[in-house]
């Protein structure tokens, strides 16, 4: 048993222990295998895209209209019926409803697959694509329609002033002093499906570690920052975060 399973509350006696603190970072590769295209995909959505026209402020700024209908495109390809949680979200619900550990799932994606498949209180530091905020009055309300400019804020009345409550490039990613604060407290950090590319997430790995956290990376391939974990498994999320459950409820 590896000493990643032994701090997580692998192995038997877990009665007599405290509760372990695990931390969970999730990206693009847990829910590409729901059939989502991530951000690098060649032929997907984004592939016909330039980041600058459609996901800064700056782009929002010019040409309001040609940013909503991007984000338009995005909800119509979530709310498709083929599109849903799978193995790896259900596993990660499992372990959040174990009361033998206390864990933080944190996910760099905006979709909402993740509470699809039965996980709740999950934190969405780039924002959720299912949500809408007016730049009037900054209210923020669940939204799965399509966005145009000529909608008007249910709040305020303000036409024009909605925009998908996602981070652009340019803009700070949700909560990440709480994401922080968490590191530094937790007893072991997983990364899952990503790319290790976009920081501030990619930084997390080395933030854990310093604090003195075991880390563990579950990807389809080695991402760039694989050499910084303790322990790598390499494969489908849908297979290894099943087992990986599996193996710290055991």
């Amino acid at each position: 048993m590896s000493e990643t399973l032994a701090r997580a509350g692998g192995d038997g006696g877990a009665a007599a222990r405290p509760r372990k603190r695990i931390i969970v970072l999730t990206g693009a590769g847990v829910s590409q295998e729901s059939g989502l295209a991530t951000f690098r995909d060649a032929g997907g959505i984004w592939a016909r895209y330039r980041i600058e026209d459609v996901a800064t402020p700056d782009a929002y700024a010019r040409d309001p209209a040609r940013v909503l209908d991007f984000y338009t495109q995005r909800r119509a390809q979530l709310r498709d019926p083929a599109i849903d949680a799978n193995d790896a979200h259900r596993a990660l619900a499992r372990l959040a409803g174990s009361d033998r550990h206390e864990l933080l799932l944190v996910t760099q994606n905006v979709d909402d697959l993740h509470e699809r498949g039965g996980s709740a209180g999950v934190l969405h530091m780039h924002g959720e694509l299912f949500k809408t905020r007016c730049l009037a009055c900054d209210r923020l309300v669940d939204d799965r329609a399509d966005l145009t400019v000529a909608r008007a804020c249910d709040g305020c009345g303000a036409a024009g002033r909605l925009r998908p409550h996602v981070v652009w490039f340019g803009e700070m990613p949700l909560e990440l002093d709480r994401i922080y604060s968490e590191l530094m407290d937790c007893d072991l950090f997983v990364s899952i499906g990503t790319s290790g590319h976009v920081y501030p997430a990619a930084d997390f790995v080395r933030a854990a570690r310093s604090a003195g956290a075991r880390t563990l990376e579950l990807n389809l391939e080695p991402s760039e920052g694989a050499t910084s974990f303790h322990d790598a498994r390499y494969g489908p999320a849908s297979i290894l975060v099943p087992a990986w459950v599996d193996e710290i409820l055991a």
